[in-house]
């Protein structure tokens, strides 16, 4: 029998991590109970063997539970800035103008939640309510707000997004869901007063962490993926 190579995970194993990448998927609705501190740590260290440029290590976290969390939900909702009129000061996530195929891809999530919890295309108010949970980290007990020093370059905020992915599927490794959260981000101002980050860190975007609630429709919503061949080219 030929011993098994090293380094390359046994049959179990490596099922498991392609099963917490799978199952990795924006939760919105989250069980009440709390996630134990330890857990919490445990997840951010194991994520933090992510890569980066000459180990730089270009993320930061800050972890909110409790009071501190809602007090960031009452920063944000108290402001009285609505999110389709905030400014994207710091960066930009979309372009100006979506185009093909991203607007159809964008277009087609979205119809599909919105349809789930029974929201109607001109049903602005009950739209901008579901957005509005976004601030509320969709009630899981855990709301972390990650930052990068504004110094850095873009291979850094690279770096940044392979850490905020390791986060997710380690969860996933320990039972848990997570929501990352863009929406947070053009809310810097609200959030740096309570959160004490200072103004030489860009705050990147927000991630709710916690236990989903199977009894709420949005989580049922399965999201797509384009096929290998439409943007995957092997070369011999």
């Amino acid at each position: 029998m030929l011993a098994p190579k090293i380094g390359v995970l046994s049959g179990g194993e490596e099922n498991a991590v392609y099963e917490a990448i799978r199952s990795r998927r924006s939760v919105r609705a989250f069980l009440p109970g709390t996630v134990d501190r330890s857990t919490v740590a445990e997840i951010l260290e194991v994520a933090a063997r992510a890569p980066s440029g000459t180990n730089m290590q270009p993320w930061r976290a800050y972890v909110a539970t409790g009071a501190t969390k809602q007090r960031i939900t009452d920063a944000i909702l108290n402001s009285g800035i609505r999110a389709e009129k905030v400014a994207w000061e710091e960066y930009k996530y979309y372009p100006d103008q979506f185009f093909e195929p991203y607007q159809t891809r964008r277009r087609t999530v979205g119809y599909a939640l919105y349809n789930r919890l029974g929201i109607g295309r001109r049903d602005v108010e009950r739209m901008r309510e579901q957005h509005d949970r976004n601030f509320t980290f969709f009630d899981a007990p855990v709301g972390m707000i990650f930052t990068i020093d504004r110094r850095l370059n873009q291979g850094s905020w690279i770096d940044h997004g392979m850490f905020l992915q390791n986060i997710m599927i380690a969860a996933r490794g320990r039972g848990l869901h997570t929501c990352p959260q863009a929406a947070f981000a053009p809310y810097h101002r609200q959030i740096r007063p309570v959160l004490g980050i200072s103004d030489d860190e860009i705050v990147v975007c927000g991630m709710a962490l916690g236990y989903e609630d199977e009894s709420k429709p949005e989580n049922d919503l399965r999201t797509e993926r384009a096929p290998l061949e439409e943007w995957a080219t092997f070369l011999d």
